[in-house]
């Protein structure tokens, strides 16, 4: 089995702000576009329209195209019978998740950058206040994975319901693929009544609690090659510290972890799953 870490949402340079955390909870917004997309942020039935235009001081605004994927939250938009979460990829990143022979059974872990967000009392509207972080908010079980290239007719024609997927517009590149989710999450030798997809009511924050800096994370002894982990793609051995740290790389959106089938790991991504996160 394979873990994915693949960075999504707001960060400097997509969308030029840290996506919201609001009230604990983090709201990875979707990344402005000009690409082919149906959706803009105003049809976004969750509202954050609202967090988008006051976030960026009204330089995103509210009828602007979004890149809605990760598309893990079927309260959204209006829905076909059958829906489920999906996750499109192309270019040097789904170059990356084939070259990894990333498929069925394997986990996307969806990370971004965060900060927490407040309604300011003078002004009533939506501002940052505190550091920066890096944090787990959703996560996709794969299914199938759709060859779709620039036309998604045949694809669509078999899966009506991904319809409002951005990557199921037509003009994407040959390499355009879609990665649809499972209905049930299953991990080895493991038992849990979990969808397989969804958002995270707390997430996982992974930025270390001793950094000011959101890409230094704290991680686990069973991904640290230095403890005997399995290390991760993108991440020579100089990024990893024996003090269970990690310097996360400024590139790269899909960051592949083979796990095997290893009970320290697999027990990490059950626990994910538990109130504290979920």
């Amino acid at each position: 089995m394979r873990l994915i870490f693949s960075r999504k949402g707001f960060d400097s340079t997509a969308g030029g702000v840290p996506s919201p955390v609001v009230s604990g909870r983090p709201v990875s917004l979707p990344i402005p576009t000009r690409m082919p997309t149906p959706t803009r942020y105003c049809d976004v039935a969750t509202g954050i329209h609202l967090l988008v235009e006051e976030l960026t001081r009204g330089r995103i605004r509210s009828d602007h195209n979004c890149h809605l994927d990760p598309d893990l939250d079927e309260e959204s938009l209006p829905r076909r019978a059958g829906w489920r979460g999906a996750l499109g990829q192309l270019g040097a990143a789904q170059s990356h998740l084939a070259k990894n022979s990333v498929g069925p059974g394997d986990l996307f872990l969806f990370w971004g950058l965060f900060r927490t967000a407040a309604i300011d009392p003078a002004t009533k509207r939506w501002h940052f206040k505190g550091p920066r972080e890096h944090r787990i908010f959703g996560w996709m079980q794969i299914d199938e994975v759709l060859r779709v290239g620039p036309d998604p007719q045949q694809v669509l024609q078999k899966y009506p319901w991904l319809e409002k997927h951005p990557h199921a517009e037509p003009g994407w590149a040959k390499s355009n693929t879609i990665y649809i989710a499972r209905e049930q999450l299953r991990l080895p030798s493991r038992a849990l009544n979990q969808k397989g997809f969804g958002l995270f009511g707390k997430g996982y924050r992974l930025t270390s609690d001793a950094s000011p800096r959101a890409s230094t994370w704290s991680v686990p002894r069973w991904l640290n090659p230095r403890t005997a982990g399995v290390g991760m793609t993108y991440h020579p051995d100089s990024r990893w510290s024996s003090d269970g740290s990690l310097t996360a790389a400024g590139r790269g959106q899909e960051f592949v972890a083979d796990i095997g089938e290893r009970d320290d790991a697999l027990d990490w991504v059950a626990a994910l799953f538990s109130p504290d996160v979920a």
